[in-house]
């Protein structure tokens, strides 16, 4: 008898509620996720949740260790260092081929407005959401769906540290962006490119200095594929 394949579209809901699980900040670093788990709150086999689970480890979002369980990634300072520099390569090229419209530009305005209301309102979780919707809207205008996917991915990332150090960059980042789409505004790609560039690499310096005193410089990768129940 042939086995059954697992049907996508189970696997990719399950996907989806883990990660907004993790995102929404409802696993800390000591947390563990198992399949027996998550098959019980979900209500579907384990199957699909082992494919969710190798696809969340795929994107850098988990480790899986054998026998335990799956943890949040901790990223080592190397490997933000790493991350951070394809960041950077990548928003400055949406910089110079993002199609600017009046509406993309109004837009970028409110979500700075609604940026600095979060801020001095001290609402971390909307701030962070709407920092990560200003980069999002830039990328989707340069209409390539692989580059806003891989951005997004990298976003996921960042994601899970920024909860931590939310005070490193928050109060400087609406003056960075302001810039950026003053730049925009302009119709100076030049100077836009380079407000995105000093962005990127402000972040990532404060980032590193926050980890090299948090924590030290492990890869915490793990490699085995498979949770125990």
């Amino acid at each position: 008898m042939k086995k059954l394949a697992i049907p996508n579209n189970l696997t990719t809901m399950a996907y989806n509620s883990i990660k907004e699980y993790i995102v929404n900040g409802r696993l800390d670093d000591n947390s563990r996720l198992t399949e027996e788990f998550l098959s019980t709150q979900l209500g579907i086999s384990k199957s699909p949740i082992r494919e969710a689970l190798n696809r969340l480890e795929a994107e850098g979002l988990i480790r899986i260790e054998p026998r335990k369980g799956a943890y949040l990634r901790r990223l080592s300072p190397s490997e933000v260092s790493d991350l951070f520099d394809l960041r950077e390569a990548l928003e400055v090229h949406v910089m110079r081929t993002a199609k600017m419209t009046p509406a993309l530009l109004a837009e970028l305005r409110q979500s700075l407005k609604r940026q600095r209301a979060f801020l001095k309102a001290n609402d971390k979780t909307h701030y962070i959401e709407e920092d990560v919707h200003f980069h999002a809207e830039l990328a989707k205008a340069t209409g390539n769906a692989r580059l806003c996917s891989v951005l997004e991915n990298m976003q996921n990332q960042v994601w899970l540290m920024r909860r931590k150090s939310y005070d490193l960059s928050s109060s400087t980042a609406p003056g960075h962006h302001d810039v950026i789409v003053k730049a925009l505004e302009d119709k100076d790609r030049v100077k836009a490119e380079a407000a995105m560039r000093n962005h990127i690499r402000s972040v990532c310096e404060r980032l590193l200095e926050f980890l090299e005193v948090q924590q030290p410089e492990t890869e915490g990768t793990g490699t085995d594929s498979r949770l125990a129940s």
